[in-house]
């Protein structure tokens, strides 16, 4: 078998902070000193400069603190689109609205929301892409 044959049917997360195994989540580095959460990974904190990070699971149900109706995109994303900043248990967010209308009507500050996976594609070895974004809870 080779390695191309092994990773068919394989699905891979599209950031390293989406984990798919279990219930699918997101995890962060927290500053063990001051809780500061990041996605990205640091040398050292932004709120008190110290070093020290544990991985910690971020909830997967929030709220919606602040969006944007997005209707100009790069060429090939299709639009509109929701980009929302969502508050996870204190840890914020940022991720797409996605199975609900993206219009003023159907989108409001403060509305439930819980973390879901989408697919973005197959490349041709079989490996499928995983994102995130976050869809309505009720």
């Amino acid at each position: 078998m080779t390695s191309e044959q092994s990773l068919a049917g394989r699905r891979i997360p599209l950031v390293d902070y989406l984990v798919l195994e279990g219930e699918p989540h997101l995890v962060a580095h927290e500053c063990v000193t001051c809780a500061a959460r990041y996605f990205d990974r640091r040398n050292a904190c932004a709120s008190c400069e110290q070093a020290e990070f544990r991985v910690v699971d971020v909830p997967t149900e929030g709220e919606l603190r602040a969006f944007t109706i997005v209707s100009f995109a790069a060429p090939g994303v299709p639009v509109p689109f929701v980009a929302g900043v969502v508050d996870c248990g204190g840890t914020t967010v940022r991720g797409n609205v996605v199975n609900v209308a993206p219009d003023p009507e159907h989108i409001r500050l403060g509305m439930k929301l819980r973390l879901t996976t989408t697919s973005l594609g197959t490349d041709a070895a079989g490996v499928e892409a995983i994102g995130y974004g976050f869809e309505p809870a009720a």
